[in-house]
């Protein structure tokens, strides 16, 4: 990081972890040759792609040929969602989900009902918790998707009990768990879910590498053409020096996140209970710790523009993210706030990560009061 400056968006990229690089420069000089190949550099190269495949199967409790990588985890969510679909699509055409998953999820879910598929989008509860009371899978039910912790809030979601009503229904449950690879103990076996994707670069992967997982069993059918270039689910070549890094970020975060996540939680303290004292402001997620990521804060500001807010924090060296979509070509709220009834002007979301420190939270609140203060005063809002 720069001196002087505090890397506060870790939820959307994560530098690259030291062991990925490492590897990865190694993997360009061992594993550059096609895999698929019978030759001496291909069967090296496979042997790099296999073990790589067997480590990240390993951190997540299934089984090497359970593994794909994809070009990304967008590309991995499309693949589990619409292949998930396709494959059940005897038994119907309904797709349950959740009104705050990831964009991803939703665009393909889109594309679903395009085609003249069902959508019903369970509630969730001011906290961003699914209501699970309301998740009765039917005889036309295809697929359920429910992420395990949100991308803006940080709410965990019940996995093992969604997973318990899918199974007992026979329906399939895709687990978008982006923000949860890398970053807490998963294990696939336990929660009980059929297909679970993920992206590299959120726990200090490469970027553009997804992982999917399939489970063996699971009715899935490849939505797109077909592809008999290495690996019958995913279209492309394999890509050998990123499932590497990815295999060894994993791997080497498997040893940081029980230390880490009880610094991170004691950070995300601190900066809830600062922005909770700032008038006219909404801390989001659960109250309960125990239901939130440790590593991300998400708050609101009344009377504030969210990407000015964003533009003075950079000023004092603060780059953090904003879950609202409020851009130049969009003026579109945050989808997520929007379903939990939360404040959605003037977000800002904080995540924190392997390199954070006490320097980087102090700096945030030193400037965020003064910073929602200043705007406000700008707008003319101040004493509203």
């Amino acid at each position: 990081m720069q001196p002087g400056a505090s890397y506060l968006d870790w939820a959307s990229q994560a530098p690259l972890h030291p062991a990925a690089r490492e590897a990865l420069l190694a993997a360009y000089d061992a594993g550059w040759a096609d895999p698929t190949r019978l030759h001496r550099e291909g069967r090296q190269a496979r042997l790099l792609y296999d073990a790589a495949r067997e480590a990240v199967a390993s951190a997540l409790g299934v089984s090497a040929p359970e593994v794909s990588f994809t070009s990304s985890g967008t590309a991995a969510a499309h693949l589990a969602v619409l292949g998930g679909l396709t494959g059940n699509r005897r038994r119907g055409r309904e797709y349950v989900l959740t009104p705050i998953e990831h964009s991803c999820v939703l665009h393909a879910a889109a594309a679903h009902e395009a085609s003249g598929g069902v959508l019903t989008r369970l509630p969730v509860e001011e906290s961003g918790r699914v209501v699970l009371s309301d998740l009765e899978p039917g005889p036309a039910t295809a697929l359920v998707s429910v992420q395990s912790a949100n991308q803006e809030i940080g709410t965990r979601q019940p996995i093992a009990e969604v997973a318990e009503r899918c199974r007992a229904a026979g329906v399939p449950l895709h687990v978008d768990a982006a923000q949860s690879v890398g970053r807490e103990p998963v294990s696939v076996r336990d929660w009980g879910c059929q297909l679970l994707t993920a992206s590299a670069h959120k726990f200090g992967g490469p970027s553009g590498v997804g992982l999917l997982v399939i489970r063996e069993g699971t009715r899935w059918e490849r939505p797109g053409p077909d592809d008999d270039r290495g690996d019958a689910r995913v279209s492309g070549p394999l890509d050998v020096p990123g499932a590497v890094a990815t295999a060894a970020a994993l791997v080497a975060r498997r040893g940081e996140i029980d230390a880490e996540n009880v610094r991170l939680a004691a950070f995300a303290e601190q900066i809830r209970e600062a922005a909770g004292a700032v008038p006219d402001a909404q801390v989001h997620g659960d109250p309960d710790p125990a239901g939130r990521l440790p590593h991300l804060v998400s708050m609101s500001f009344l009377y504030v523009d969210g990407e000015a807010l964003l533009d003075r924090l950079a000023a004092h060296g603060v780059a953090a993210a904003s879950g609202s979509a409020c851009t130049a070509s969009s003026l579109s709220p945050s989808h997520v706030l929007e379903a939990i009834g939360a404040l959605t002007h003037g977000n800002l979301r904080v995540s924190l990560g392997r390199s954070s420190s006490q320097e980087d939270v102090d700096r945030l609140l030193n400037v965020l009061p003064d910073a929602v203060a200043a705007l406000r005063a700008e707008a003319g809002a101040q004493g509203l």
